[in-house]
Parts: C-alpha cells; structure tokens; sequence
C-alpha cells in the first residue's frame, strides 16, 4: 500500500464510511486538531524517563486514535471505535492520582519549567483548541458526547501531569506574576 493515494490533492478527504468532504470542514479540523495534541504529546513523551506518566500517556496516545476515529465519522456508523465514559473516569483517576503527589496550587502558574512540562503545556492548550472544535462541531451535526467529556478532562490531565514533570524533575512551576 502507497503512503499517497492522490485523492486528496483537490482539498477532499474521506470519512469513515465512504463520505468525501472538504479539509477544511470542521469535523476534519476537529480530528486534525486531535491528531496534532497526540503528536504534541509524543514529543513529550520522546523526553520523559518517568515510567508511571510514560504509562498514562502512552494509554492517552492510544485513546486519542480511538476519539480520532469517533470524530471521523457519522454517528450512525456502529463498527467505529467510540470514546466510553469509562475512559473519562480513567483519566479522572490518573488525576487524582497525580495530583495526590504535588503541592497545593495556590497560583497561577505559567506554562514552562522542565521541556517535558513546557510540552505537556503545549499539548493541553492543543486539547483546548480539539475541544473548542469539537463544540462546533455538535453545534453543526451529531457528535458522542464523551468526546466532549473526554477533551474537557484530557486537558485537565495534560495541565496536572505537566506539574507533575516540573516536580519529579525537580524543576518548580513558574509563578505568573502580574505585570506593573
């Protein structure tokens, strides 16, 4: 199998399911902006020597495919891989987890510190924009609400274990410090 197909060179792409739309649809800015967290996470991951968040973030690497392919396709298609709730409340529990480990957040903090951190940052505010997208998205057609949900908690997680990189490294989390 090619890695091109040429069917996409007039600004086409294909869904799950046979349908053509264009690229710049908000369903396929929606996944491509999922896509880009995961890759934004891989990075982070490519400098990270901690083997319990290495664990979780493989799992959310993986878990990203799965909301990739819920986005690429009509609801009523039932052979896609759908998000479950249940992978909601793992990610809940992994920030619960996390967060059991680190001092009290008493401020606002910048997005930096160690470079695993600094990307982890990065990644979060990726996932802020697949969410935004996925908002429009159900605002135009139907979408699995536990994408939404899954999102939402995602970048709750990608900001604790951001933290988390900043405390096993030693590295403290960067006070905002309002401007004079």
């Amino acid at each position: 199998m090619k890695i091109y197909t040429r069917t996409g060179d007039k600004g086409h792409t294909g869904l799950w399911g046979g349908k053509r739309v264009s690229k710049d649809s908000t369903r396929i800015q929606t996944y491509g902006t999922v896509d880009e967290c995961n890759a934004v996470i891989g990075v982070a991951c490519a400098h990270l020597n901690d083997a319990r968040l290495l664990k979780m973030l493989a799992h959310v690497q993986n878990e990203m495919f799965v909301v990739g392919s819920d986005l690429a396709s009509e609801l009523a298609i039932e052979t896609v891989p759908r998000v479950q709730p249940e992978s909601v409340q793992q990610i809940e529990q992994w920030i619960d987890e996390l967060e059991s480990d680190l001092p009290d957040l008493t401020q606002f903090i910048l997005p930096g510190g160690h470079p695993v951190a600094a990307h982890l940052h990065l990644a979060r505010t990726v996932c802020r924009r697949a969410e935004r997208w996925a908002v429009c998205l159900q605002h135009q057609e139907a979408i699995n609400e536990a994408v939404l949900l899954y999102l939402n908690r995602l970048s709750d997680f990608l900001f604790v274990a951001a933290r988390y990189a900043n405390h096993i490294s030693q590295t403290p989390d960067v006070p905002w410090q309002k401007p004079v």
